[in-house]
């Protein structure tokens, strides 16, 4: 299963007055494509400041102390905050527990949907013209080196009709999508219109009628409309003549004619944005090679087949075996730049792990080390390796933190001392002591030694792999790979999303959300709906983008518990729908009960069990997942539910056990005094607790959770 991120390590701290606070200690996870991690546990565990760090929006006294959170490629901790603004709300959404803070009080929902789409569509279609371009480049560069200079002149050619022929194609989608999107645009608006009228609310029913006239004049295209401009043409003479038969206001009834016209008018475009859409790729070179042929004359399926066969014979077989020579000549240069980087990858794990060198010996070589590394990446891999592309970063920080460390310990050494003196001098004059000396925040200098060498050795393992896989690449898979890259980057610069797309899709996710009457309700402000509908219209807001990941911060939490239901079913739907991957946050067990594929349990800032639903529900592990499960009612149990006794700890004084310990009816000596390790259950489960260590006492779940276990087991449930 693809990975889409992944999260190792993650430390993170918050400067307080009173001392530094452990806020999450050293957790790591990895999302699937397609599925849903839900992070449970009480408020304070950590799992919000989690989802935080993910979307980049920490509080500025956050200190991130370690770990990495890789996504396409890049470390999110380490990239610039214009890159990160670029991921957030496009690729990576987030649902927050209270709708009302994610929503402006004075601007229309419909506005607030829309937003986000406009803005961010200029700039993908900018990136993705200079991605084409630079790739074509390479491309070029590569095909040259590796079939001689000799063909330098028949690679640049190739590649200037490549470029030409794509130019051709986007000229005409482009004008085709103008075309389309009016036509899209003109069904919504007759839809709405209708929908206001039918609604009784005020309009001029005049002034709308010529404006459809008026767009309908820009549904032309010679691709989309051949077949239909006589009758297009024959139902916009009908509407001017509807225009003048037609009342200012609603008031008056509507003629027939109108919705005559208007019937006819949205039968005609149905059909028209019904259509198979023809291949600009293929059809772009045909054109660039016979300009005088009307292509238009031809049925779309017959043109595609045609121009998909005319390219193939005429160009593209003859293309992709330059791309295949010049794919393999960038891979080969990469494999032997890998080879070579090898020895120095080696020499700096010498020189990192034997410790004594000095801040700028250990810089220097940093330096030397990422830079043969970058230079050794493949620029013509269109999938980013994210151990490869984050590593300048994480070494770089790696060696950073270790320096701090060094810097600062003897200072916290120093202050910890002097502080614990001046508490112990109060002391012996009997004098009442009410405060405690805020722990001594040192860092190990071997773990962060060893920190370093393993950022090194991750990546020596990830070069020896390609290494050994260099001979089974099949370039020829490759260079239709980077054909359908092109495609898809050509199409991306001309999908122009209009005011009007923009509406259309923001009424489409309204309706999908749930929102009744969205024509109605595109127009109103976030205080004409309830609390549940605002979530819906906050959920479509994180949608509208159609990002990879959806992250929901307790979602149902500020809702009643039938919206709560409601709001939960829509995100699996929606999951479901559009192969969303989501990480669901809440500290109620049971409302992930149906939805959540896998499941990390957090407490005070660790991830104390983690597994796939049906392991935290069926065999829990961790006595404080049996706590959360004892405490979660359902319909069948009788017994008083267990509350979970005392309070979390402060964790500016983090115990040096087990968090959990003070209140674990369970716990062992042992708890007291050391963390417990990870336990493997299974190849799925795992649980940071001593009483999975072979010579802890047997110790069973409570009643009421091996009770509920065994009616589910009895009535089938989802493991059945």
């Amino acid at each position: 299963m693809e990975k889409v991120l992944e999260v190792k390590n993650l430390k993170i701290s918050f400067r307080t007055s009173s001392g530094t606070l452990k806020a999450v200690r050293d957790i790591s996870f990895e999302l699937e494509r397609g599925k849903t991690l839900a992070i449970v546990g009480e408020s304070g565990s950590g799992k919000s400041v989690t989802s935080k760090a993910i979307m980049g929006i920490l509080a500025g006294n956050s200190i991130v102390e370690g770990g990495e959170i890789l996504y396409d490629g890049r470390d999110l901790l380490k990239i610039s905050e214009e890159e990160m603004c670029k991921i957030r709300g496009d690729r990576i959404s987030m649902i927050f527990q209270d709708p009302l803070s994610s929503l402006n009080p004075i601007v229309k929902i419909g506005n607030q949907i829309t937003e986000a789409m406009l803005l961010k569509n200029k700039g993908n279609r900018k990136k993705a013209k200079k991605e084409f371009s630079d790739t074509l480049a390479l491309l070029k560069d590569n095909s040259t080196a590796a079939l001689g200079e000799g063909e330098s002149e028949k690679v640049a050619a190739a590649v200037d009709t490549f470029d030409k022929f794509n130019t051709e194609a986007i000229q005409m989608e482009n004008s085709y999508n103008t075309a389309l999107a009016a036509a899209d645009g003109l069904l919504v608006d007759m839809d709405e219109f209708l929908f206001l009228v039918e609604k009784k609310q005020k309009i001029d029913p005049k002034a709308r009628l010529k404006e459809f006239a008026g767009v309908l004049k820009t549904v032309k295209d010679p691709f989309l409309t051949r077949d239909a401009d006589s009758e297009l043409e024959s139902i916009g003479a009908e509407l001017q003549q509807a225009v003048t038969v037609c009342p200012k206001n609603t008031e008056n009834a509507l003629p027939e004619a109108v919705y005559t016209a208007l019937n006819k008018l949205k039968a005609c475009l149905e059909n028209v944005t019904k259509q198979i859409r023809p291949d600009f790729f293929c059809i772009g070179y045909y054109k660039l090679q016979n300009p005088e042929e009307d292509l238009s004359s031809k049925a779309v399926e017959e043109l595609n087949a045609a121009a998909q066969k005319y390219l193939n014979d005429h160009f593209m077989n003859d293309f992709l075996t330059m791309a295949d020579k010049g794919l393999e000549h960038s891979y080969r240069v990469s494999i032997d730049k890998k080879k070579a980087v090898m020895a120095d990858l080696k020499d700096a794990y010498a020189f990192f792990g034997k410790g004594g060198y000095d801040k700028k010996t250990a810089f220097e070589k940093c330096k030397d080390i990422t830079d043969k590394v970058e230079d050794s990446i493949d620029p013509l891999e269109i999938v980013k390796d994210s151990t490869v592309y984050t590593f300048k970063s994480s070494l770089e920080g790696a060696v950073q933190k270790y320096f701090q460390a060094v810097v600062r310990n003897p200072k916290e050494e120093a202050r910890y001392a002097k502080q614990t003196r001046k508490r112990e001098a109060l002391i012996a004059k009997g004098k009442r002591v009410d405060w405690k000396v805020v722990p001594k925040t040192v860092y190990d200098l071997n773990e962060l030694q060893a920190e370093i060498t393993k950022v090194i050795e991750r990546l020596m393992v990830r070069y020896e792999k390609y290494i050994a896989e260099a001979a089974e690449t099949d370039f020829r898979v490759r260079s239709n790979a980077l054909v359908d890259y092109f495609k898809e980057k050509a199409s991306q610069v001309v999908y122009i999303v209009t005011k009007k797309m923009a509406k259309e899709k923001a009424i489409e996710l309204m309706d999908e959300v749930g929102i009744p009457d969205p024509h109605l309700r595109y127009y109103q402000y976030p205080f004409e709906f309830s609390g549940g509908m605002r979530q819906r219209i906050v959920i479509a807001i994180a949608l509208a983008a159609d990002p990879d990941i959806l992250i929901c911060d307790e979602p149902t939490t500020a809702l009643d518990v039938t919206i709560q239901a409601q709001i939960l079913e829509l995100i699996n739907r929606l999951k479901d729908e559009r192969n969303l991957s989501v990480i669901f946050i809440t500290h109620d067990l049971g409302v992930v009960a149906n939805m959540a594929d896998e499941i990390a349990v957090m407490y005070a800032g660790k991830v104390v069990e983690y597994g796939t639903a049906e392991d935290i529900f069926y065999d829990p592990r961790h006595p404080y997942t049996w706590a959360l499960l004892s405490s979660m009612p359902d319909l069948e149990t009788t017994e008083k539910l267990d509350a979970i006794p005392g309070t979390p700890p402060n964790m500016i004084y983090p115990p040096e056990g087990d968090a959990f310990a003070d209140r674990n009816k369970y716990a062992l000596k042992i708890d007291f005094e050391r963390q417990p390790p990870q336990f493997t259950v299974s190849e799925t489960h795992w649980a940071a607790t001593w009483l999975l260590h072979p010579d802890a006492p047997k110790v069973d779940p409570p009643k009421i959770i091996t009770d509920r276990i065994a009616r589910m087991n009895k009535a089938g449930g989802d493991n059945a």
